[in-house]
């Protein structure tokens, strides 16, 4: 009987097959950042493109018209400063911060939250429940997602500490433009309108008197305004008058 290589040939085109389908399933690297310092990463231990490719982060999936006036990728603040603030996130540059944020927002984690870190020309702090700058959430922390996203006026970015994977609830509304921190904080979206009520935060290291989120919410659960009466600031207690008596009062010893 004659030997038969028909099932060897086949055995060989399905590998074949399968070795090119998980070939397209890796997704292509996205390009270096542009214009500043690029985190670093760990190079693969072997030179096979495949693996490089397939530790790099997945390419952006959102075209802007899928997101951009979508209130799904709204959030609305509405703070002690007076009014609402309306902030329009970006999925398509850092989807797992923006996920955060919607998660946090409709848990109600916000809502009461004070502005505890407010540097006049430079940006607002807040989304620490102890107002301390070492508290957070629950979740864990968040892989950075450093982008393009220049830090402009307005500009919501996500703070952390040393480590740039310790992200998690805390985040900052920039003041004035600071290119500097661009590739170095994860900037996820901006402030489109009611910074009015951004500049007017109390500010300080902390504030004597912080500025607070009355609550958070995304703007695709049509949450109405807190009444004005809840959109107030505390006040400082005014300086006890001292009269013309008082100062010619003999000095009691």
């Amino acid at each position: 009987m004659k030997p038969s290589f028909r099932p060897l040939i086949l055995t060989a085109m399905a590998f074949g097959l399968a070795a090119s389908a998980v070939a397209q399933e890796v997704p292509p690297a996205p390009p270096a950042p542009q214009g500043g310092e690029a985190p670093s990463a760990p190079a693969p231990a072997s030179g096979d493109p495949a693996a490089a490719a397939a530790e790099a982060p997945a390419a952006p999936t959102m075209a802007p018209d899928q997101y951009m006036g979508n209130p799904e990728y709204m959030l609305d603040l509405d703070l002690s400063t007076g009014g609402r603030v309306v902030i329009q996130l970006y999925p398509n540059v850092a989807p797992a911060h923006v996920e955060r944020m919607k998660t946090l927002a409709r848990a109600g984690f916000y809502n009461g939250i004070k502005f505890h870190r407010v540097i006049d020309g430079f940006m607002a702090q807040t989304g620490d429940p102890t107002a301390t700058g070492q508290g957070g959430s629950q979740l864990p922390d968040l892989k950075a997602e450093f982008n393009d996203t220049p830090h402009l006026r307005g500009t919501l970015s996500m703070a952390r500490a040393e480590n740039p994977d310790s992200a998690n609830s805390q985040f900052f509304i920039m003041l004035q433009p600071r290119f500097s921190l661009d590739h170095r904080y994860t900037a996820f979206g901006r402030v489109i309108s009611g910074m009015q009520y951004i500049d007017a935060v109390a500010k300080g290291e902390p504030p004597a008197i912080m500025s607070r989120i009355v609550q958070m919410s995304v703007a695709a659960d049509n949450k109405p305004m807190p009444p004005a009466a809840l959109l107030t600031e505390e006040r400082p207690a005014a300086p006890v008058e001292v009269t013309v008596d008082q100062l010619n009062a003999p000095i009691k010893r």
